[in-house]
């Protein structure tokens, strides 16, 4: 069953059990598929409607924090709510040893010397983790492992 097909099925049964929650998370998350359809002119995959949930999650975390910042922990609340059903359709999150292993493949793979070629391996790396890790968190252990390379190296 495809992401979208499931949340298409997910969405039928929150209507039948009343959750408005979860219902308002899953419309939010079709809703911003299909203006992703419409944008690039074509259906979108399974990895297309990833990255929409990626963008979906980072808006919801920063405005948790807005919303923190600002003492409306109603507000907060149902962000939370919401982020937990987008979530729900992500991948499961990479653990530190599984991606510490692809950042050294991709490395080796863009044969990078240095810091300098932080953007080969991040175009390398990105995709293969797209969903499971954040780019922010992806970005800094490369540029660890560069650094450490271009000093013992």
């Amino acid at each position: 069953m495809s992401l979208e097909e499931r949340l298409l099925e997910d969405m039928k049964e929150a209507l039948r059990r009343h959750d408005k929650g979860r219902l308002s998370a899953i419309r939010m998350v079709r809703a911003a598929a299909k203006n992703r359809e419409i944008e690039l002119r074509k259906k979108l995959s399974d990895e297309d409607l990833i990255g929409v949930l990626v963008s979906i999650v980072k808006k919801h975390k920063d405005s948790i924090e807005k919303y923190k910042a600002g003492g409306r922990d109603d507000l907060v609340k149902k962000e939370e709510e919401e982020l937990a059903v987008v979530q729900a359709y992500l991948p499961p999150p990479l653990e530190e040893k599984e991606l510490v292993e692809m950042i050294e493949s991709a490395i080796v793979e863009v044969d990078a010397k240095g810091r300098a070629d932080l953007g080969k391996v991040m175009s390398v790396i990105m995709p293969k983790v797209k969903g499971r890790a954040e780019g922010a968190r992806v970005n800094k252990m490369v540029r660890e492992r560069l650094e450490a390379k271009s000093e013992t190296g």
